[in-house]
């Protein structure tokens, strides 16, 4: 059984065009561990960010087949949460760079 670290269970944010538009919302997505469920993603993000966390979504996204010459291959499989914060909660770590 994994540890239920919540430097484990959160693996990186991530930052794309459409994350950080939804961050206006209150949205911020994350890489995750795929065993991790939406209770030890709320508080993996509750502890380490030291905010209040509202909803967790979480998509499982299957790694796609790649092929380099004649040897073939897959990249990993992964999974995704998006969390939705409490009004007027933010994660600095996504504010400015």
């Amino acid at each position: 059984m994994p540890t239920k670290n919540p430097y484990d269970i959160i693996i990186a944010p991530l930052i794309s065009e459409k994350g950080v538009a939804s961050m206006e919302d209150n949205k911020y997505c994350f890489k995750v561990a795929s065993y991790a469920n939406k209770n030890e993603v709320k508080n993996a993000v509750e502890t380490i960010f030291k905010v209040e966390v509202l909803n967790v979504n979480t998509m499982n996204f299957k790694g796609k087949p790649k092929r380099q010459g004649a040897f073939i291959g897959k990249r990993s499989d992964w999974k995704k949460a998006v969390v939705t914060l409490r009004e007027g909660h933010k994660i600095e770590v996504f504010e400015g760079a």
